[in-house]
C-alpha cells in the first residue's frame, strides 16, 4: 500500500510539473507540454550545475544534446554524407546521389540561441538529409562556435567565412554546384545568421556568385523592443519563455546576466536613451508594420527614462549584424528573394512579421508562411520519435517553397 501510495505521490508530482495552460490553438499541446517539461528541467539542472561552480550553464545542456542527438555522419543510398571544413568552420555535407550534374545549394544554420546546438544534431541531419533528397540538391549545415566562448561577432564571423566559401568557384567544382541556384537558411538564432549574412553579402559587389535566396524560419531579429504583441502575449508559452530569450541575448552579447531585468522591461530601449535614434526606432515599430490582426488590444511598452548608459554596455544591440531588422532600406532592397516561416505561439513571430514587411517595403519579393497553430521549434519536431502534426507541414511547405525558388 505504501509503494502504491508513494507512486501515486509521484505520479501527481510529475503530471503537476509537466502540466502547463497553453493558449487554445496549439498544435498536441501535451507533446508540446511534454517536450517543455524537458527543456525546464534541463534548464534548471544547468542553472544548479552552474550556481555550484560545476560548468557553464550552457556547456551541461550541450552535453546532454551530444549524449542524446549528436550522430555520426552516416550516407545511405540517397544522400552522401560527410562532415568537413567550409571557409575554416566545421560543417556537415549532404549531398544528393545522382541526378543533376549540377545541383542547387543550401546552407544552413542551426537554431539554439548562439549557445546550444549542433549542424550534427539528429533533427538537423533529418532536415538536410530531406532537403538534399527531395530538392537534389547539396544542403551544407554550419557548426559555427557558440557561446559563452565565442560571442558577438564571432558567430556572424563564422557564418559570413562559411557562406563565402558556399559561394566560391572552388567549392562549386567540388560539390558540383549550380552557382546560379544557391540559398542561405536558418531557423532561430540560425536565422539571425541567415539575415544578417544575406545582408552583408546582398551589398558586396565583388561577388563572382550571389545568393538567390534567403529562408528564414522563426528567426530572432532584435532585441530593443521585448513587449511585442508577440512577446506579451506568448511570454508564458514553451519552448522559448521570454526571460529564456532575453537571456540568449545576454549571453551571445557577452554581457552582464544582470541585466536581464532591465531589458525585460525595456528599459535599455528608453525614450532618454540618445543612442536610439528614431531611425533605428521606426525599423521596429510594430504598430506600423504589423497588421492589426497581430497587434489585437496590445499597448506599445517604451519607458520614459530607463538605465543610463545601458545602449553603451551592449553596443552590438544597434548593430544591424546583430540585429537584421535594424538594417538600413536600401540594404534590405539588395538582399534575395526571401522566405519567412513565422508560427502563431512564438515570442518571435512579430520579429519574422515585420521583417517581411520591411523586405516587401524594400522592393524584395517575400512569401510568409504563418501557422496559426504553430510554436517555436516546431520545425525540429517534425519526425519520429516526437513528431509535430504542424512540424511536419512546416517541413513540407518549406522544402516546396524551396524547390520552388531555387
Amino acid at each position: 500500500m505504501r509503494f502504491l501510495f508513494a507512486g501515486a505521490v509521484l505520479l501527481a508530482a510529475a503530471a503537476y510539473y509537466v502540466y502547463l495552460p497553453l493558449p487554445g490553438g496549439v498544435c498536441e499541446p501535451w507533446k508540446l507540454m511534454l517536450l517543455d517539461a524537458l527543456f525546464r528541467g534541463f534548464m534548471r539542472a544547468g542553472d544548479l550545475a552552474q550556481a555550484l561552480g560545476v560548468c557553464h550553464q550552457a556547456h551541461l545542456l550541450n552535453r546532454v544534446v551530444s549524449w542524446a542527438e549528436v550522430i555520426e555522419a552516416r550516407s545511405d543510398p540517397d544522400v552522401l554524407v560527410s562532415d568537413a571544413m567550409l571557409g575554416g568552420v566545421p560543417a556537415r555535407i549532404f549531398v544528393a546521389a545522382g541526378g543533376e550534374k549540377s545541383k542547387r545549394g543550401v546552407i544552413y544554420f542551426h537554431g539554439g540561441g548562439w549557445a546550444l546546438g549542433s549542424a550534427r544534431m539528429r533533427s538537423y541531419d533529418f532536415l538536410c538529409r530531406k532537403m538534399a533528397e527531395e530538392l537534389d540538391a547539396v544542403v551544407i549545415s554550419v557548426d559555427y562556435r557558440l557561446a559563452p566562448e565565442a560571442v558577438f561577432p564571432d558567430q556572424y564571423h563564422d557564418a559570413l567565412a562559411a557562406t563565402r566559401a558556399f559561394l566560391s568557384e572552388e567549392v562549386a567544382k567540388l560539390y558540383t554546384l549550380d552557382r546560379k541556384r544557391l540559398c542561405v537558411a536558418g531557423d532561430s538564432s540560425g536565422g539571425n545568421l541567415a539575415a544578417a549574412v544575406a545582408q552583408e553579402l546582398g551589398s558586396d559587389p565583388t561577388l563572382t556568385a550571389v545568393l538567390k535566396a534567403q529562408a528564414l524560419i522563426y528567426p530572432v531579429l532584435q532585441a530593443l523592443d521585448f513587449h511585442t504583441p508577440s512577446h506579451q502575449q506568448n511570454q508564458a508559452v514553451p519552448i522559448l519563455f521570454r526571460p529564456v530569450m532575453v537571456r540568449f541575448w545576454l549571453l551571445y552579447l557577452g554581457a552582464d546576466p544582470s541585466l536581464e531585468p532591465a531589458l525585460l522591461a525595456n528599459n535599455h530601449s528608453s525614450l532618454d536613451q540618445a543612442a536610439i535614434g528614431p531611425a533605428a526606432r521606426s525599423r521596429l515599430n510594430w504598430t506600423a508594420l504589423l497588421p492589426a490582426e497581430r497587434k489585437k488590444d496590445f499597448r506599445p511598452l517604451v519607458a520614459e527614462t530607463g538605465s543610463a548608459g545601458l545602449p553603451a554596455q551592449l553596443p552590438a544591440l544597434l548593430d544591424a549584424r546583430a540585429a537584421p531588422l535594424l538594417a538600413e532600406d536600401d540594404v534590405l532592397a539588395r538582399t534575395p528573394a526571401a522566405y519567412v516561416l513565422t508560427c502563431e505561439f512564438d515570442v518571435l513571430r512579430d520579429d519574422g512579421m515585420m521583417y517581411a514587411e520591411r523586405l516587401r517595403r524594400a522592393g524584395v519579393r517575400v512569401t510568409a508562411d504563418h501557422y496559426e497553430d504553430g510554436f517555436h521549434g516546431c520545425l525540429s519536431f517534425a519526425h519520429l520519435p516526437v513528431m509535430s502534426d504542424v512540424g511536419r507541414r512546416a517541413l513540407d511547405n518549406f522544402i516546396r517553397w524551396l524547390d520552388q525558388n531555387l
